[in-house]
């Protein structure tokens, strides 16, 4: 079984406390259906464990496949650098069906973001090294689609479901109670 080679850090994506019994890790692409299917299901999951669950959400844009997924990876960062990830995250996969750069400029201005410096972050590619090093990351890890996800530091290779994420979590909070 796989594992996440790559520590959660202070710089990471993060929902819930530091110290939950169990996080949650996901190698996403905001252009990937099957990410976008995950998404509401992440939600569901966090409200169902609350705070014994900590999510970390990673970038792992499959470029050659979603002509946009580097981009929005760069514009949830960009929305990041200014205390926004999670809200631009969350409208990235709302408006999965629209990603491109009027929709980034749209949600910018949502956001109360500046669209010209968005524009400029997009043009120099300011966050391009962020996003790259969450995909070498996660390649490190075993990562070869979207979404993976890693539960306490193992890859999850079952369905990402309701029942069989909350199943598989469940797992993970018994052994970590009995460890």
């Amino acid at each position: 079984m796989a594992t996440l080679k790559v520590p959660i850090v202070p710089e990471d994506h993060a929902q819930g406390p530091e110290d939950a019994e169990v996080t949650l890790v996901e190698y996403g692409d905001y252009e990937c259906p099957h990410c976008g299917r995950a998404y509401s299901i992440i939600r569901q999951v966090q409200q169902h464990f609350g705070t014994g669950l900590r999510f970390v959400f990673r970038n792992f844009p499959l470029g050659e496949m979603h002509p946009h997924a580097i981009a929005a990876a760069e514009v949830a960062e960009f929305a990041g650098a200014h205390g926004k990830f999670w809200e631009m995250h969350d409208l990235l996969f709302e408006n999965q069906a629209r990603l491109g750069d009027s929709l980034f400029v749209e949600l910018a201005e949502q956001l109360k973001l500046s669209t010209t410096a968005l524009r400029q972050a997009l043009e120099e590619r300011t966050f391009e090294a962020r996003v790259r090093a969450d995909f070498n990351g996660g390649v490190r890890s075993g990562v070869n689609g979207t979404p993976t996800f890693f539960i306490n530091g193992h890859r999850h290779d079952a369905s990402f479901d309701f029942d069989t994420l909350v199943s598989a979590i469940q797992g993970a909070m018994i052994k970590a109670k009995s460890a």
